[in-house]
């Protein structure tokens, strides 16, 4: 970094880039900028990926699409004594709820709607950040970055307990358990979000800062 500020202490980024290298983002090694293939685990090496921005809206857009429907369209269907029951992610949480389980109920609401609704804001500030010139410190949004793809590890856990639920309630006429189109609208929106966090390149967040402040 390049002191060059005057008053409040400001530094220029001074990037991997900046210095003539590239580093791998499979090994992480780092080459002279140029080398097209990383002696140490063979990954292409590119200091910055062109059309990473648009993998990560098009990826985000289409998790979007799926999301709309996982949430309209009934995600259980309950069976019992042949009277069949429907019910999306929002009626089961409130069924939950009235039902006094808490708990459960807070936990779905968090897995299904907090997390996915999250996931989208954060993936979109990011990449709507990286495009502009800001002086937003690098080490924040990486953490951002790295709580989005962190959690999108954990975002299938409602398809699992659906998963369970239908394996384990199978009583013939008494009780039955069927997932809805919304487990694969949800598990689908699950997958593409994850594929549009991947495909962001995370070096872009220094490409843009004019100035960065003092840590």
């Amino acid at each position: 970094m390049v002191g060059a500020g005057s008053g409040t202490e400001k530094l220029k980024a001074w990037t991997a880039r900046d210095a003539g290298l590239v580093g791998c983002r499979h090994c992480t090694r780092v080459s002279p900028i140029g080398t097209e293939t990383c002696p140490r685990c063979g990954g292409g090496l590119t200091s910055r990926d062109p059309t990473s921005l648009q993998r990560v809206w098009a990826w985000a857009v289409v998790g979007l699409l799926f999301y709309i429907p996982a949430n309209l369209y009934p995600m259980l269907i309950t069976s019992t004594l042949g009277r069949p029951q429907e019910a999306t992610i929002v009626g089961g949480v409130i069924e939950l709820a009235q039902y006094g389980a808490w708990g459960v109920a807070a936990i779905v609401f968090f897995a299904s709607v907090m997390i996915p609704v999250g996931k989208f804001i954060a993936i979109g500030y990011l990449a709507w950040i990286v495009r502009k010139p800001h002086g937003h410190s690098p080490k924040q949004l990486l953490h951002l970055f790295e709580v989005v793809e962190w959690i999108g590890r954990w975002s299938m856990i409602d398809v699992f307990v659906v998963a369970i639920l239908v394996a384990l309630v199978q009583f013939d006429l008494l009780a039955t358990i069927n997932p809805g189109i919304a487990a694969v609208c949800f598990a689908l929106s699950v997958v593409f979000t994850m594929l549009s966090a991947l495909s962001f390149d995370s070096r872009a967040l220094w490409d843009q800062i004019e100035t960065l402040a003092d840590e």
